[in-house]
């Protein structure tokens, strides 16, 4: 075994290894969730809902094809609290602490496995990125556990019944996991302000991204007057606050005459502002979501597609893949040959490569609904819907995941598994190293548009 275990290191690429980890806590938790301990008596448990739960976990999307409260006795619901901890904060942060704990030398392999799963780009400080990871999410979950746990003592009978829907929730929401034990979401809490914001909290800093949390923290224990934050944390604050705000004024202004009429002014603010919110990739939902229209459906399903930000727990194309697009095509709209913001210069090569994770999104998404047009009874809006969310690892459902054929559920499983390792990881999956030519042939243009 552990010669077998040393040919793999040597001969896979960082991307492979990633991608081997990954199935290989995703072959683990399915064990762990078909364990009888897990279950509630007489729950009927195929493989094929056995997958479907882990990846769905393991990815922290939250899309379930049963019921979480029904299926899982209080110890499932810890097992699935500690898959969805796996996966949210991925599998190299939870590998750095244990090689620390061993007292394991972090070696060049591990630097390059640790720099792919988080999509960093040089190799220095990674030891340290990841510590400071698991320590933020640690302290996040605690004290939204404690928070939520002391203020559920209102809505359940025991203390031990209350803590372990708020520790829940916490991990949930940090992780971005989507999954609830309350059968319903959070639509029981859709008249609790109080419950809401801090959920709300909870998924912002859970799909902000680490480098954000990580260079915040730094900037409120800094002694020095002059703190210079880095362009990625400027570039994704920005556009991650941006698709919060506009995508609660969006959702307003499509249901103020529909699912928001004859609503109050602080219920429409917190619908809105909630369902934006999640759909950076949080999942849970203080209203059923099929009650909206065909245009916030369509909307949210653009939200969902660009999704949380990069070295986050959160999928989709990423919320700087979606600015350095846009910033493109306002720049070559303007007839500019190079892109600047923030005083800053981008890399022609980081702008190639958010066109191309936008266009294999695309044709994943287009591709994925379209199989699912030919097995599945359901609409084409409902489709794309169920397409979207797992793409995006949110966890939004029009209420058809139960309903899936086989075929459909394995789309879906395999769109949620793309989402958690990304697009740039699946294109250097099957791929070699980047060869430097030492030849080139002469340039010729060629007509586009």
């Amino acid at each position: 075994m552990k010669v077998l275990l040393r040919k793999l290191l040597r001969v896979l690429s960082p991307v492979q290894l990633i991608a081997l980890y990954y199935f290989l806590a995703v072959t683990v938790s399915v064990v762990l969730l078909s364990l009888p301990v897990a279950h509630k008596n007489n729950v009927e448990w195929s493989f094929i809902d056995a997958l479907f739960t882990a990846v769905s976990a393991v990815s922290v999307t939250g899309l379930t094809v049963v019921d979480t409260a029904d299926t899982f006795s209080t110890a499932g619901i810890w097992i699935l609290a500690f898959v969805l901890q796996f996966g949210g904060i991925g599998v190299m942060a939870l590998g750095t602490f244990v090689w620390l704990i061993f007292g394991k030398r972090i070696g060049l392999k591990e630097r390059r496995l640790i720099m792919t799963d988080q999509n960093q780009s040089n190799l220095s400080g990674l030891v340290k990125l990841m510590k400071h990871v698991l320590g933020l999410i640690l302290l996040i979950e605690l004290f939204g556990g404690l928070i939520l746990g002391t203020y559920f003592l209102k809505y359940f009978e025991t203390p031990g019944e209350a803590f372990m829907h708020g520790f829940f929730t916490s991990i949930s929401a940090t992780t971005n996991g989507g999954f609830d034990i309350t059968g319903n979401s959070l639509i029981p809490f859709q008249h609790d302000y109080f419950v809401q914001f801090i959920v709300m909290m909870l998924i912002i800093l859970g799909a902000i991204g680490f480098p954000v949390l990580i260079e915040v923290k730094d900037f409120l224990l800094s002694k020095e007057r002059k703190f210079s934050f880095s362009l990625f944390t400027k570039l994704t604050s920005v556009t991650f606050f941006l698709l919060v705000i506009g995508g609660a004024i969006g959702i307003f202004a499509m249901e103020a005459r529909f699912a928001f009429s004859g609503k109050s002014w602080h219920e429409v603010f917190f619908f809105s502002l909630f369902q934006s919110t999640t759909t950076r990739s949080g999942g849970l939902a203080t209203i059923d979501i099929s009650q909206f229209t065909h245009t916030t459906i369509l909307f949210m399903c653009m939200l969902m597609f660009i999704g949380a930000s990069p070295s986050s727990v959160g999928g989709g194309i990423r919320t700087t893949t979606f600015a350095l697009n846009l910033l493109a095509l306002f720049h070559f709209a303007r007839g500019n040959k190079s892109v600047k913001v923030f005083k800053r210069e981008l890399h022609q090569a980081d702008l190639m490569k958010s066109l191309i994770v936008t266009l294999m999104a695309v044709i994943l998404v287009f591709v994925s609904t379209l199989i699912l047009t030919v097995t599945e009874k359901h609409s084409l809006l409902e489709l794309l819907f169920e397409v979207c969310s797992a793409f995006g690892t949110t966890g939004l459902s029009m209420g058809i995941t139960p309903d899936l054929s086989t075929i459909g559920k394995s789309v879906i499983i395999l769109l949620m598994f793309i989402g958690r390792i990304g697009i740039v990881t699946l294109l250097y999956l099957f791929g070699r190293k980047e060869i430097e030519a030492n030849y080139h042939y002469p340039k010729e243009r060629i007509i586009i548009g």
